[in-house]
């Protein structure tokens, strides 16, 4: 299942509530504000704070 951009428009960072980014390549979402990482599980957004990474380290 793909993930659907339109979602983009209305989920927030769950940390902020700033604006996320979408990753196509790593399906995931990403907020720079906070430089958390939030993963994307069969198309759906796992926005939960205890499952967000470093955006660095998934950089690397």
């Amino acid at each position: 299942m793909a993930f659907d951009k339109k979602l983009l428009d209305i989920v927030a960072c769950p940390v902020c509530k700033g604006k996320l980014e979408y990753d196509k390549e790593h399906q995931q979402l990403i907020c720079k504000a906070d430089r958390l990482v939030y993963p994307i599980d069969d198309g759906i957004p796992v926005l939960l704070a205890d499952k967000a990474t470093n955006w660095q380290e998934s950089q690397e």
